[in-house]
């Protein structure tokens, strides 16, 4: 019969209308344009810039105006410069967001990119120094920027890389920048590309030519008709300094000086401007040695000029970082921008901050860190410092030929990652490496700064280029390069024998690690790596690394990262409802079921029995109609059925996943009520094996067994991982189990403590036959000294070659049940095995209604007696002459289950 509408009520209609209303406007909320909170034009203008200050070079600009902004109301503005190779669309989202904070914001790209003119001078005073003079000239004249003075605005510069750099040396050319945020940039560019890790001089540093050429690629084109194609919109000085360097691998005097006019270590005396440096961890071009000795030398210039330094989990190699890390650093420009630009808030803290990676988001899988803070910044080599012994004796080590092959450290733009895959295949080459190991550590160490080592070197040449490395081993073996980072050293006036060699101090780069207990420190020596440029000389050296490493340990204060208030509030929001919830089931639980403790004396000794189990859904489907079985001591039963008949519903009711919706399942004659005591008896796998990846097996049954809050004697360890067949495989993580090895752990899971009872729900899922047979031993074993097995399966030759009791069920009805020989039955149709099956058959057919049906696959024959004694066949070969090694049933399992369930049989779609 068709259902009656109600009848419309006033007080119907006006709840009617005021959700349509409610409705709408959050339509309307969505869908409508954002208001940007600012406006902003694109405009090529010429400036007059070079070393006369008079000659004049097009820069493409845009400039960003928050609303509001007005000569009656004005705001303060700030510069904000891009990376080499990028142009203003590169921080177009930065420049949005500093919009909407209340600053005008002035963009522009660089001289010798994109549609801007001029060539590239690389931040020289006389050329982009000075652009960026005349941008703040421009500012000065806007009447919706704030004025310090006549011809002087209220404004701060912000840029990453190249344009990090220029940030700090337009505050040291120009009083009137206010504040400065560098991000990830140098201090000494001729240190940055030609390092050397013992202190030797720039002149004789180790190029650093992957990243030197990946620079000069991204500014050399395209060149312009009366331009040196060599060159592209280079400037012919910075042109014929990188040419040179990369011809021979080595500097000169006159090309560290075309470097050096573009280094901030020259001018941070005269900068005043407050300053927070913020340096990436994963940055092979400019590490955290470089924001070091800026923050070092704008502290130690005499103007009392504010500092301070964040590291964070991001830089060349790591992009932007983590989403959290990202966060922290949008909070610290923020305040320090507001302060120092804006005049808003208090003075920010001058405390130091940084940052580990945690873990990964359960969401996007993405690295997850934790910040940390300490007031003082420690530097590099924070102290306290932790000795670490390392072993190894002095080892000869081969520098190749031309410098080929090299081995793989790290990518321009890719050190983290390269390491992270590669681990050692090609980062050490065979024969161009020497190595020394530390034994596991006793406590976990919280590594942040610059690692030290001793070595000594011995050389047929007086010289040698090294490349010094230091591991974080796991107990597996694994070994991982924080972020890429080597130190590349070259020593000079070595002796020709190891004996005659004087230790020399290498200073690694700094890196923030947490090296766990257990795991091993790995010091190599290496003589080639594809970044940088060596002897193509070849020669062999002698290497001997000191015994003891020492290692900055950095001990900060947790902070709570932005938006962690939220998150409190969020979890309180969750927790609570979380509560009702648990609040009403409780509720609900009580009225509508009584727990029975009784305990059924005649089932006492029995792990199972299934009594009228049925399973009905609030939507009426019927997932289990009428289910009753027993489970005895010393029994394998194979619960089978289609796909939907019920199988899985049955064992997750067993195991308190789901509720009954009548009937009742007894272990031992425990009536069976979600967290019953008796469910210690019982050990399951029905929902697939899930462990956490960085643990190993052992670990991961440990970390189980542990939740159980059950004696660690109780769990029978040793037992239940020899019944799985483990071995040693249990000691590795179980990221690099395949997927038989993890049912198999999944398997000694449940046999923690040996339970009477076992429940498997398709256990072979996915294995190969041998891992098949492997786990069909397994159970065998397992039902042994009273114990019992319940085990859920699709392959019915399996059930008959390993359970003893089968429980057939279909369209949620149990149709069949015994055991398997039983449900098998007899059958006319028999497999003889036999010496000589052409006798045979002639034989067979001199025996009336005997007849043959084909030969079997091991050359015996398959008949259909057709009434005849299987004794009067046997009989009839004998006389013939023909030896019979093997009478047996041609039925099999799958024949009476296909008779059962019938060959289209569909479950009802089990849940």
């Amino acid at each position: 019969m068709p259902r009656v509408l109600s009848r419309m009520t006033p007080r119907r209609w006006i709840a009617g209308t005021a959700a349509l209303a409610v409705l709408a406007g959050l339509t309307g909320w969505a869908v409508w344009p954002e208001d940007p909170g600012f406006t902003f034009h694109d405009e090529v203008i010429t400036v007059a810039s070079g070393p006369s200050g008079t000659e004049p070079v097009a820069l493409d600009t845009r400039y960003f105006v928050p609303d509001g902004a007005s000569e009656s109301a004005p705001v303060p503005a700030l510069l904000l410069a891009h990376g080499f190779g990028g142009d203003m669309h590169s921080v177009h989202a930065q420049a949005e967001d500093l919009a909407r904070a209340g600053y005008a914001v002035m963009t522009w790209t660089a001289r010798g990119f994109g549609k801007s003119g001029g060539q590239i001078h690389l931040n020289s005073q006389d050329h982009e120094v000075r652009d960026a003079q005349r941008l703040l000239d421009r500012l000065a004249a806007r009447p919706e920027v704030r004025r310090d003075a006549p011809g002087d605005p209220r404004v701060g510069a912000v840029g990453g890389s190249y344009g990090g750099a220029l940030a700090l040396l337009l505050a040291a050319r120009d009083s009137r920048v206010d504040a400065i945020v560098p991000m990830i940039t140098w201090n000494d560019l001729g240190r940055a590309f030609l390092p050397d890790a013992a202190g030797g001089p720039v002149v004789d540093g180790v190029f650093k030519k992957a990243w030197a050429g990946t620079f000069f690629s991204s500014g050399a084109g395209p060149p312009g008709p009366d331009t040196d194609p060599a060159c592209g919109r280079f400037a012919a000085d910075v042109c014929a300094a990188f040419l040179a360097i990369a011809t021979t691998g080595r500097a000169t005097p006159e090309t560290v000086a075309v470097l050096d006019r573009s280094s901030p270590a020259r001018v941070l005396d005269r900068i005043k401007a407050p300053t927070l440096l913020i340096q990436g961890l994963a940055d092979t071009l400019f590490p955290l040695s470089e924001a070091d000795a800026n923050a070092r030398g704008i502290a130690a210039n005499g103007h009392g000029t504010p500092v301070r330094v964040a590291w964070y989990a991001g830089g060349h190699d790591g992009g932007p970082g983590p989403r959290t890390d990202q966060d922290r650093v949008e909070e610290l420009t923020d305040e320090w921008l507001d302060h120092y630009v804006a005049g808003e808030g208090g003075a920010p803290p001058d405390s130091f901050t940084y940052s580990r990676v945690a873990g990964f988001d359960a969401l996007d899988r993405g690295l997850v860190t934790n910040a940390y803070s300490i007031a003082d910044y420690p530097g590099l080599t924070a102290e306290p410092a932790v000795s670490v012994g390392v072993t190894g004796p002095p080892q000869r080590i081969a520098n190749p030929p031309g410098g080929n092959p090299a081995a793989l450290s790290s990518l321009p733009g890719a050190g983290s990652a390269l390491s992270s895959v590669l681990g050692t295949a090609l980062s050490d080459l065979p024969g161009q490496h020497a190595s020394y190991v530390s034994d596991p550590l006793t406590a976990a160490l919280d590594v942040g700064g610059s690692p030290r080592v001793r070595l000594r070197a011995a050389s047929p040449t007086g010289e040698a280029v090294l490349f010094v490395k230091l591991y974080d081993v796991d107990p597996d073996g694994g070994a991982t390069l924080s972020e890429g980072l080597i130190a590349p050293v070259r020593l000079t006036g070595l002796p020709a024998t190891i004996d005659a060699a004087r230790p020399v101090t290498v200073t690694l780069p700094a890196v923030v690690r947490r090296v766990d207990e257990g795991h091993r420190l790995r010091v190599v020596v290496a003589t080639s790596d594809q970044a940088f440029a060596g002897p193509d000389t070849p020669a062999v050296y002698t290497v001997a690394v000191e015994p003891q490493v020492s290692l900055p340990i950095l001990t900060g204060t947790p902070m709570a990262g932005p938006g962690a208030i939220w998150r409190w509030v969020l979890a309180g929001l969750l927790a609570a409802i979380a509560l009702g919830l648990a609040a009403v089931l409780l509720v609900a639980r009580a009225r509508h079921r009584r727990i029975d403790r009784s305990v059924a004396a005649e089932h006492a000794d029995t792990p199972l029995v299934v009594s009228g189990l049925r399973k009905e859904y609030a939507d009426g489907f019927v997932a289990v109609s009428t289910v009753d079985f027993t489970v005895r001591r010393g029994q394998v039963v194979g619960l089978l059925g289609p796909n939907g008949a019920g199988k899985t519903t049955t064992l997750r009711v067993l195991m308190g996943l789901t509720q009954p919706t009548r009937g009742e399942i007894r272990i031992f004659g425990h009536r069976l009520t979600p967290g019953s005591p008796v469910l210690s008896r019982v050990g399951a796998l029905v929902e697939g094996p899930g462990f956490l990846p960085h643990l190993t097996g052992e670990e991961n049954l440990r970390a189980y067994w542990r939740a159980t809050g059950r004696p660690w004697e109780d769990a029978r360890f040793e037992e239940a991982l020899e019944i799985a067949g483990l071995g040693d495989s249990v000691h590795r993580r179980t990221r690099k189990y395949s997927h038989g090895m993890r049912q198999r752990l999944a398997i000694a899971q449940a046999m923690l403590g040996l339970p009477e009872l076992l429940v498997l729900d398709e256990p072979t899922d996915g294995l190969d036959p041998p891992q098949i047979a492997e786990m069909r031993r397994v159970l065998r074993r397992y039902a042994t000294d009273g114990r019992a097995v319940l085990v859920s399966s699709h392959l019915l030759a399996e059930v008959e070659q390993t359970c003893t009791h089968a429980v057939v069920v279909n369209k949620g009805t149990i149709v069949a049940s015994g055991p398997v020989e039983e449900i098998v039955g007899d059958s006319p149709t028999v497999h003889l095995d036999v010496d000589d099956p052409v006798a045979a058959r002639a034989a067979l057919d001199g025996l009336g209604g005997v007849r043959f049906l084909q030969e079997a696959e091991n050359g015996g024959l398959i008949v259909d007696l057709n009434g005849t004694p299987r004794r009067e066949v046997v009989a009839s070969l004998v006389r013939a002459g023909v030896g019979v090694d093997r009478v047996a049933p041609r039925r099999r399992l799958e024949d009476a289950f296909l008779a059962l369930v019938g060959e289209n049989s569909r479950g009802s779609g089990d849940r």
